[in-house]
């Protein structure tokens, strides 16, 4: 038996990769010392597994920004319109961000940054392929060979991942054929990946990781036979590395029977997302053929219960590996950092670092019952034990809250129809209103400032009054730039989830659990371990002060109960369910908090209503019950005269549009800019009855578009929805940003939509 990890986390211990690819947009790092770098982060993962006595370690699962990309890049399709004479890092970055990092030659080159969604039902965001018509592939690179080759040199034998050719043409898209995937171009794409294959062969791999994600999602016959398709005709090429077909994220237990049929070498299976599929696979795939079992959570910190591993795996052949559910991408690195966690819960957990270890002690289990192996066995059993009686995780009193709540709890007073007029006259908001998301750059020396207060440096009467004028400055320059919903801007907030994490019982915080979200964006999830409810009002503080400084209305700014959720590493001893409308009622008791200093328009952010959905849509119907019920609970004891917003990141809303209309909130932004739009064609199928802001300029990138190109997108959006059910409003928060952009932008979208409201109001007296 041996094990494996399916990836390993690329940020390093302390965000190493972060840092060095920063350093490089702001000039102070060439390409080549940013290869250099990358190159010894890169070079200390696989050491850290070599080490832990990994037996199959992964290779090519790096990336600078996004695996996908990278992958488009190599096989020349990153895009379908072409790019200029670029470096590969450099167009890497013009094509992920819209701009080229800082440099003397090349400060001012800029263009179209490509869509990015969610990865599956993860938190990690993904750059989207472009593959037009005219697309052509090539080979312009084979990573994996270069990067097997290059832990070669480190003396480390590795097993190069490949993204499978299905799922990449299923995770690209066709910019000229809206809502198409490219998948009737496997014919073109699959000699390619038989030359990375052959190439790998000759380099002396002996196996390669095939990532197919896909299969774990419904499939349509198409699909389906385009997988059998192309896992035959890379299988039959004898001039190749023996090949382990890896799914995760969800079940493929009615495929199993027709891919032990094919010439493939091995399978990975994600047991954690369903443990079910193992009988199938005892069953029919055949005993002489390797069997990966993804035992190990790699999406979760909470420890291995190693008797039920054991439990559930039973008699296994010895052609077996003990592996990672899926990539350790989604988990932080080394809890050995973590001097604060409680040490009762610390006990609990399990980092990629102490995931390696539970791989080795479940092999051990399993293979020899030495000493030394059965005091790990009961140390985990002493773990587990703990968790099921801690005074901890277990509050009365919030369990009895849940379990008493009625329907009447999660509906508003009125309905919308008769809300929107009220909200109307007691607003008095001009037509197209323009408002933000809520978060203001996060400057050096805020960080500075948090850090010292974090540390004990800064006292509390000093810290709020910094965040006072914090406050201030970013309230007079809303009303500076003529914005008509202001918001306070979020200066006391590391993080929109973490911040609340520290003002509700049940959560714990980190020092250095970061995981990537995007590009060299990372968050620290905090750790729900209990029972949820508040340890008193978590932001009526700063509101009242920013209410206080305008005649304006500001909104009050909330992270919803799914998001919590979903950006928290979850505890896994009780349905996702209960949690949620735990986190619902604490919610409900801001609003309440919120409404009582005065405020009117409160925002409940949801960009993680999307991404928690399951794979298959047997499972669809029962998620959104229970999501948009959390929603309905935090927000319906709302006053009809209060206007409840929430907001969505980049997703594919056509699957849940009919929950986003449950949801009943009053107005709904959605990050859009990046699609110019198309993402609204969801909420034209369905005649949106709501209010709704459509992203009208792209945050994740430094590029400022023009006023012409802003109000290009909001005529757009007008002929979805009624201009007078339509907001503007950026993409998303705007905490990553500098001032000077974001003051340039937001004057550009005021002047955009001072534009367009003149031109509606012509064509109405037209």
């Amino acid at each position: 038996m041996k094990t494996k990890t399916l990836g390993y986390p690329r940020i390093g211990p302390r965000r190493e990769l972060k840092k060095v690819v920063e350093a490089y947009f702001n000039g102070s790092e060439t390409e080549e010392q940013l290869l250099q770098d990358s190159s010894e982060v890169r070079k200390a993962n696989l050491l850290a597994q070599k080490t832990a006595g990994i037996d199959c370690i992964p290779c090519n699962d790096f990336a600078l920004y996004d695996h996908v990309l990278d992958f488009a890049q190599s096989l020349g399709v990153a895009r379908a319109e072409t790019t200029q004479a670029l470096s590969t890092v450099e167009e890497m970055f013009l094509l992920a961000r819209g701009r080229i990092p800082a440099s003397e030659v090349r400060e001012k080159t800029s263009g179209r940054a490509l869509e990015m969604t969610k990865w599956f039902d993860t938190n990690y965001h993904y750059i989207v392929p472009e593959i037009g018509n005219k697309s052509r592939f090539e080979l312009r690179k084979n990573l994996a060979l270069e990067s097997y080759r290059e832990a070669l040199s480190w003396g480390i034998e590795t097993q190069p991942v490949l993204l499978g050719p299905v799922s990449f043409l299923l995770l690209s898209k066709n910019p000229e054929e809206q809502g198409s995937v490219p998948l009737r171009r496997l014919v073109e794409l699959l000699p390619l990946y038989e030359r990375i294959l052959e190439e790998l062969h000759e380099a002396g791999a002996s196996w390669v990781q095939l990532d197919e994600p896909c299969l774990a999602q419904d499939l349509t016959p198409h699909s389906l036979g385009a997988f059998e398709h192309a896992l035959r005709t890379l299988g039959e090429n004898k001039n190749r590395p023996r090949l382990l077909l890896t799914t995760y994220f969800g079940s493929i237990g009615e495929h199993i029977p027709w891919i032990s049929d094919l010439p493939i070498d091995g399978l990975h299976l994600d047991l954690v997302s369903d443990g079910r599929q193992l009988e199938v696979a005892k069953k029919y795939w055949p005993q002489e053929r390797v069997l990966s079992l993804g035992v190990v959570n790699g999406r979760n910190v909470w420890r291995n219960d190693v008797r039920a591993t054991l439990d559930l795996i039973g008699k296994v052949s010895q052609n077996s590996i003990v592996s990672t559910s899926c990539s350790l991408l989604h988990s932080p690195v080394d809890l050995r950092q973590e001097k604060n966690i409680e040490p009762e819960i610390c006990q609990w957990l399990a980092f990629s670092h102490e995931k390696l270890g539970e791989l080795n002690l479940i092999k051990d289990a399993i293979e020899k019952r030495d000493a030394a192996t059965l005091r790990s066995l009961d140390d985990s059993d002493r773990a587990q034990q703990s968790r099921q009686v801690s005074s901890l995780v277990l509050r009365k009193a919030v369990r009895e809250r849940v379990a008493t709540q009625g329907s009447a709890d999660f509906r508003r007073s009125l309905p919308y129809e008769r809300r929107a007029g009220i909200q109307k006259r007691i607003l008095a908001l001009p037509p197209l209103p323009t408002t933000t998301i809520g978060s203001f750059p996060q400057t050096d020396d805020i960080r500075i400032k948090r850090a010292q207060y974090r540390k004990g440096a800064l006292s509390d009467s000093d810290y709020e009054a910094y965040i006072d004028e914090c406050i201030q400055s970013t309230i007079r320059e809303q009303e500076r730039l003529g914005l008509d919903v202001l918001v306070h801007g979020e200066a006391e907030r590391n993080d929109m989830v973490e911040f609340f994490a520290t003002r509700l019982h049940g959560f714990s915080e980190t020092e250095y659990g970061w995981v990537q979200s995007y590009g060299t964006r990372c968050v620290k999830p905090p750790i729900i371990y209990g029972d949820v409810d508040r340890k008193g009002a978590m932001t009526t503080r700063e509101m009242k002060v920013a209410h206080s400084l305008t005649k304006k209305h500001v909104k009050g700014m909330l992270t919803g109960p799914v998001t919590l959720l979903k950006w928290s590493f979850v505890r896994d001893d009780q349905p996702l369910e209960k949690t949620a409308y735990q986190l619902a009622w604490a919610l409900r008791d801001e609003v309440e908090d919120l409404e009582k200093i005065g405020l009117r328009i409160i925002q409940v952010d949801e960009p993680a209503l999307r991404e928690g959905l399951p794979l298959k849509k047997s499972e669809q119907s029962e998620y959104l019950r229970w999501a948009v019920g959390a929603f309905r609970l935090a927000t319906s004891g709302a006053q009809s005269e209060t206007q409840i917003h929430t907001h969505m990141c980049y997703a594919e809303f056509n699957e849940i549009i009919g929950a986003i209309v449950s949801l009943d909130a009053d107005v709904i932004s959605v990050e859009s800019a990046r699609s110019r739009t198309e993402l609204l064609g969801a909420f034209s199928d369905v005649a949106y009855p709501n209010e709704m802001g459509p992203g009208v300029y792209d945050i994740h990138s430094p590029r400022v578009p023009s006023v012409e190109e802003i109000a290009d997108l909001l005529r757009r959006a007008s002929r979805v929805i009624p201009s007078e059910r339509l907001w503007v409003n950026p993409d998303c928060g705007l905490k990553t940003r500098g001032w000077e952009e974001v003051s340039l932008a937001l004057s550009h979208m005021v002047a955009a939509a001072a534009l367009v409201r003149t031109e509606l109001k012509q064509t109405s007296h037209a």
